[in-house]
């Protein structure tokens, strides 16, 4: 398995938005429309949201105000790294699996963690690992292509030009 940005990421200097910001400028953008007397039905098409939700959203901002559908502080504990600790961990891992002596360039949750610890001196779970790359980063998993290292791709492609219709069944 190997982890690398998301890719709506991908063409972009700036990092992707995490969830929760992007869930919170729905609900921004959904406060915009019910002041503008947008339905319920046309706001839940334009955010991408199904309509109950946009009903709920509209009775909270109704008792709370727009401000109720503000993202709040999250509870709990605290994250291990701070901001600069993950830069740290981003730029070593931009350099690739096999600068930091692995042998093929595939990050792993294990070998995230590893390269994690060395940076910052932060053990961190399975878990935690993953968290920091999905939540904080926006990457996702990716599998690699299974292809026979002994593959002739000229041969495969001449294969299936020539050969293949020939075994097809049918017309």
């Amino acid at each position: 398995m190997a982890y690398r940005p998301s890719p709506s990421a991908a063409g972009s200097s700036l990092p992707p938005l995490p969830r929760h910001q992007l869930a919170e400028g729905c609900r921004v953008r959904a406060v915009e429309l019910f002041e503008g007397g947008v339905s319920n039905a046309e706001i839940a098409r334009a955010v991408g949201v199904c309509a109950e939700s946009v009903r709920r959203w509209r009775r909270v901002r109704e008792q709370g105000g727009a401000s109720a559908l503000r993202r709040r502080a999250a509870t709990g504990r605290p994250p291990k790294l701070d901001d600069t600790q993950v830069e740290l961990v981003r730029a070593a891992w931009e350099q690739g699996a096999q600068a930091h002596g692995f042998e093929a360039d595939l990050w792993t949750l294990e070998r995230v963690g590893a390269v994690v610890t060395r940076a910052t001196e932060v053990v961190s779970s399975g878990a935690s690992v993953w968290r920091l790359l999905t939540g904080r980063l926006g990457w996702s998993l990716q599998r690699p292509e299974r292809r026979a290292v002994e593959r002739d791709e000229p041969e495969v492609a001449r294969w299936i030009a020539h050969e293949g219709p020939r075994t097809k069944k049918g017309p």
